[in-house]
């Protein structure tokens, strides 16, 4: 039997912590023929969507996808947002949340760059990097890393988790 991927897990938590601390859920989706958005809010192939309470009717995240009613401009919308197009769960509020690798065979392998620079985009901060696909064996951690203390005036960092 095929091993069932944590993403859903995890992105059910956050939503969870999202709401029990009074924050707002965002989930930012890579959009592709299999994601059934609204695509005039679609910017660069991705859009976010506020996944609150307040914002949706019959939320149902499962292990394939997540699916609600929203409206978009006034419009009730039926929304569906296959598990392995969302790129991140997150509370709109600070930031800090979930981001996830997203691996579709149809969807640009190239980085994200800021057009009018031509730069790469640097993550948003807060957010944890997660592979949802297991990983063969645990990679050891130096006891350099875990000795050293976080300076209380240092902004949180992304690390992504391999």
């Amino acid at each position: 039997m095929q091993e069932i991927s944590t993403k859903p897990y995890f992105m059910r938590a956050i939503y969870e912590w999202c709401t029990d601390n009074g924050y707002t859920p965002y989930m930012a989706v890579k959009v592709n023929h299999a994601a059934r958005v609204p695509m005039e809010f679609v910017r660069n192939g991705e859009i976010v969507l506020n996944i609150s309470f307040g914002a949706t009717s019959g939320l149902k995240m499962d292990n394939d996808a997540v699916a609600f009613k929203a409206r978009f401009g006034g419009v009730s919308r039926d929304i569906h947002v296959p598990v392995e197009n969302v790129m991140a769960v997150y509370a709109s509020e600070n930031g800090q949340g979930m981001a996830f690798e997203v691996d579709l065979s149809e969807a640009s392998e190239s980085p994200a760059t800021d057009e009018a620079t031509d730069e790469p985009v640097k993550p948003v901060l807060g957010l944890a990097a997660v592979n949802s696909k297991p990983a063969p064996a645990e990679t050891a951690v130096s006891p350099e890393e875990v000795k050293k203390p976080e300076k209380k005036s240092e902004k949180p960092s992304l690390k992504i988790i391999k």
